[in-house]
């Protein structure tokens, strides 16, 4: 049996994955999707759920936010205790800034989630072109929808994103992986 396994920084994560990633995978492959309490959490069990997993032939992917960090750094310490967990070939992915970039990203899906009107169209204005450059994403997503919760919103708008027309960049190199991953190509790009 062949296992994908994500290790998240957070619950909110989790949500949007359940509903992206299984689309991406052939039907022999399951997915599991591993949330921790923060990227303190999270890089604490890296080494050691790495090292501890039974499955010797699965694929490993750690997905963080960038939040304010250098975003290689992040990486290069993510990919660190990877290699120390004995999984150097582990799939890395930085959300840039944060999650709520993807869901910025993609105006149409939040106008669809919260059955709102006018959203969609502001997709067009400079901040919503490139959300990845937006260091506070949540609190733009929040001046839009004042109800958006973190892990409600994510399983609210996860199933109506469209990853053709999302413009997050972190989003789509997050994909690209995925896509590269299940069809054989453990490298990165």
């Amino acid at each position: 049996m062949k296992e994908l396994v994500f290790l998240l920084e957070e619950p909110s994560i989790r949500e949007v994955l359940l509903v992206l990633v299984p689309p991406l995978v052939r039907g022999d492959v399951v997915c599991r999707f591993i949330p921790h309490e923060g990227i303190k959490d999270l890089e604490k069990s890296i080494p050691r759920k790495l090292r501890a997993w039974a499955n010797a032939d699965a694929w490993f992917v750690v997905v963080r936010d960038k939040h304010s960090a250098d975003c290689r750094k992040v990486k290069q310490n993510l990919l660190k205790l990877c290699h120390q967990g004995g999984r150097p070939e582990t799939l890395v992915r930085i959300v840039c800034h944060e999650l709520e970039s993807w869901f910025l990203g993609d105006l149409a899906a939040v106008e669809n989630a919260y059955h709102l009107r006018g959203i969609a169209k502001r997709q067009t204005q400079r901040k919503f072109r490139t959300p990845d450059r937006l260091a506070n994403a949540e609190h733009e997503l929040r001046r839009l929808v004042p109800t958006y919760q973190k892990v409600g919103g994510s399983r609210l708008i996860a199933p109506h994103m469209t990853a053709s027309e999302n413009k997050s960049h972190s989003f789509s190199v997050f994909l690209g992986g995925i896509r590269r991953l299940v069809e054989g190509d453990r490298h990165e790009p």
